[in-house]
């Protein structure tokens, strides 16, 4: 598993380095964390353009995305 830790990083840099973690990977599973909600929708929103199923989890004030294909 691949993990993106994008916290305290504001965008574009964390949907950014979620789409390059998409692009090597391809398949898998990628865990994806960042805190702010902007990161949380842009990163979503990547991952799901390019085909990944994305799953959140809130924990404390990070976003725990979970993006499987």
């Amino acid at each position: 598993m691949t993990t993106v830790d994008a916290r305290g990083l504001s965008c574009p840099q964390p949907a950014l380095m979620t789409r390059n973690a998409i692009r090597e990977a391809q398949s898998g599973v990628i865990e994806v964390l960042v805190d702010t909600e902007t990161a949380r929708d842009n990163c979503t929103r990547v991952a799901r353009r390019e085909g990944w199923k994305v799953v959140v989890q809130e924990e404390g004030g990070v976003y725990r995305l979970t993006l499987t294909k």
